[in-house]
């Protein structure tokens, strides 16, 4: 009997997943399934294959092909103060929470937009001066630009409307400098924040956070790796801290659901009981 469409495909993916996870230590096995698909074959016609069993080959022998694996495979999609109401509520979530020092942990940071943006937002607020940010990601390349700093200057005209929405008060251009037609982070911002590479799926936690900010990453997973990651996260969190995901994620099939009070449902924002273990 013929094998049905597509069929082939899905013996070549289960391959390259195999062939990633012994050659290069990466587990993509729980990794939602179509969206796993599209983006494995936009990598191989990237490289000149065909289709994905060309790409074997090169999985296996070559060396120097992960940071283009890592490139293909995760989706470094961010911009400053994405969803702006969510970072306003971030900031006056700790304000309000008068801690006298802060640890944050965003993983999946991708290029840094976003762990930037929060950091400008804890400087207006008066908070940054305490404060230790640990930004991680799986994906090498995109944490080295995270790490630099350094975006276009149209970045700022941009983003200037999200930054007002978010709670900005100051002037955003007076966070970076610019040359060249490039602007680059602060010192005064950069000097709290902390890069890491770090792998959501096979690591251990990252630290004691009093906030874990994950946007956007589970969305990836199926939901058996996304309980897993949730478990990862709640147990970053200091008792009282605060967990903040995408808009299109929530713990509310997950074991750790019960360990959580809501702070807004619709912005994602959930708070550690205390005495949850």
């Amino acid at each position: 009997m013929p094998s049905k469409p597509g069929s082939i495909q899905s013996i070549e993916l289960d391959l390259f997943i195999e062939a990633v996870a012994r050659r290069h230590g990466l587990d993509f096995r729980n990794y939602a399934r179509a969206s796993l698909r599209r983006r494995v074959v936009g990598l191989a016609h990237k490289l000149g294959c065909a289709s994905i069993a060309e790409l074997l080959p090169r999985v296996l022998h070559d060396d120097e092909l992960l940071p283009e694996i890592l490139t293909g495979l995760s989706v470094p999609v961010t911009r400053m103060f994405r969803d702006p109401p969510v970072f306003r509520a971030m900031v006056e979530t700790l304000r309000g929470a008068a801690l006298p020092s802060l640890t944050v942990w965003q993983a999946g940071c991708a290029t840094g937009e976003e762990v930037y943006s929060l950091a400008i937002l804890l400087e207006e607020a008066g908070l940054l001066r305490n404060t230790r940010i640990f930004a991680t990601d799986i994906n090498g390349t995109a944490l080295a630009k995270a790490e630099a700093g350094v975006f276009p200057a149209r970045m700022i005209d941009d983003n200037g409307e999200a930054y007002a929405q978010a709670g900005g008060t100051g002037d955003l251009a007076s966070y970076f400098s610019r040359e060249r037609g490039a602007v680059t982070v602060a010192a005064a911002l950069s000097d709290h924040i902390t890069f890491f590479h770090h792998n959501l799926v096979s690591d251990r936690g990252f630290c004691a956070a009093n906030l874990v900010v994950c946007r956007n990453v589970l969305i990836y997973f199926d939901r058996q790796l996304q309980d897993r990651v949730l478990g990862l996260l709640e147990a970053s969190l200091l008792e009282g801290g605060f967990l903040c995901l995408g808009s299109k994620e929530n713990i509310v099939f997950s074991a750790v659901a019960p360990r959580f009070a809501v702070m807004d449902a619709a912005l994602r924002l959930y708070r550690k009981r205390a005495g949850s273990a």
